[in-house]
């Protein structure tokens, strides 16, 4: 969040946190839930890239759309297990995994743009 909209928001009587505090996380919980939002955004961008749609991609898990649009959203019935099986079915290595996981994909990102 922006310095100038955390101000304003502070302002006019918000509380300002994270969601790490919001829920009381601990800082492993916190980090899992960041992993696994990780891969999520790396499967997303790996199916998109290969110009795949989701039901292409639940076709070659062979399992649903709606269960692909669940891994996408980071959907908490989806397990990791799930996740890296299916970035490694469509082509990511282990460094791959590992890049996502570390943030490296979405700082790059960050400076493409």
């Amino acid at each position: 969040m922006k310095n100038t909209k955390r101000a304003k928001l502070e302002a006019a009587g918000w509380a300002v946190g994270s969601v790490k505090e919001f829920l009381g996380l601990s800082e492993a919980e916190s980090a899992l839930i960041g992993m696994k939002l990780a891969l999520s955004r790396s499967l997303r961008d790996r199916r998109t890239k290969q110009g795949l749609s989701q039901v292409q991609l639940a076709e070659r898990l062979q399992s649903s759309q709606s269960r692909v649009a669940k891994m996408e959203a980071g959907e908490p019935s989806v397990s990791m297990d799930l996740l890296v099986s299916s970035l490694l079915l469509i082509g990511a290595s282990s460094a791959d995994l590992a890049k996502a996981l570390s943030g490296e994909d979405r700082s790059r990102k960050g400076r493409a743009a």
